[in-house]
């Protein structure tokens, strides 16, 4: 495991674009954002590149984030959006020079697929948070969420809300995930994460309950969950019913007598907050919490 060192105010993000093509307002409402809560930006040349639905070619986007830890004047990197893009240019990642140069690479959704990457495969521990063109809108406890993380200066403690118990317990393990979807579309790939002993996290947008269910099913029965220590649910977007989803998931899962816990306030919902992937955690349904602690 590589950690990133802590960021505080006056210390500066490289904004990255591996994936889709970005609205350059929301972009600058973002930036602005950034800047309130103390942030430098660095907007590399090239970053408004575009190639159809792309921010530009592949070969042009892996070079972005190579380029973004090679600059030691660049203390985290913060991606501009999702959308879809990430898993074209994994090949393509030089996991030598990020080990050399670790930092905090922050993003969410199709993102999901570079930090399971760049932690599974390249040791280092990403954060699943807000990108620059969703920080416009988001509210305070999503901004106080991403520089509590950055900062590193206490123990993480995500709350669980509602009626969220699914399968009471209690789990330990390294915390993984992010986008159902993508990790989805990550089975059957070199880049797969294995998720044994793992406490996984998933959350999704605008997919309907039997799209939930198909993805579920193919990732069970691809042995994605063997040895698998305990789900948390994030946000399901857009998905139907939050009754049928939790059904879906305890469906799924019968066969492995874990923990699941959902009501997390992570992903494409109006509170976002940062997540560390690759730290251990602990998933208490009692306490309805997922708790996370600095090495």
């Amino acid at each position: 495991m590589i950690l990133p060192k802590p960021m505080g105010e006056c210390e500066t993000l490289g904004v990255a674009a591996p994936a889709g093509r970005f609205d350059p307002a929301a972009l600058k409402e973002g930036l602005a954002v950034l800047a309130k809560m103390g942030f430098r930006t660095v907007l590399p040349e090239g970053l408004f590149e575009s190639c159809g639905y792309l921010a530009g070619t592949d070969a042009h986007r892996a070079a972005l984030i190579h380029e973004m830890f090679s600059d030691d004047a660049i203390d985290g990197i913060i991606c501009a959006r999702g959308g879809y893009g990430s898993m074209r240019i994994l090949p393509m990642l030089d996991l030598d020079l990020v080990r050399k140069n670790p930092k905090p690479f922050i993003g969410f959704s199709d993102i999901t697929a570079l930090l399971n990457t760049l932690y599974f495969k390249g040791g280092l521990v990403t954060y699943h948070g807000p990108v620059v063109t969703t920080l416009a809108g988001a509210p305070v406890k999503t901004r106080k969420a991403l520089l509590k993380v950055l900062s590193r200066s206490e123990v993480l403690e995500f709350p669980s809300s509602g009626s969220s118990v699914i399968r009471p317990g209690k789990a330990e393990g390294i915390l993984m995930g992010g986008n159902l979807t993508t990790l989805c579309h990550l089975v059957g790939t070199p880049f797969a994460p294995r998720y044994q002993g793992v406490i996984l996290f998933l959350e999704d947008k605008g997919e309907p309950p039997y799209r939930i269910d198909r993805m579920l099913a193919q990732m069970r029965l691809s042995g994605c969950f063997k040895g698998i220590a305990g789900v948390a649910l994030g946000d399901f977007v857009d998905c139907g019913k939050k009754r049928e989803i939790c059904d879906i998931v305890r469906e799924c899962l019968a066969e492995h007598r874990i923990p699941i816990l959902g009501g997390f306030e992570i992903g494409h919902g109006k509170i976002n907050r940062t997540v560390p992937i690759g730290l251990p955690a602990i998933l208490d349904t009692d306490r309805r919490s997922l708790v996370v602690k600095w090495p």
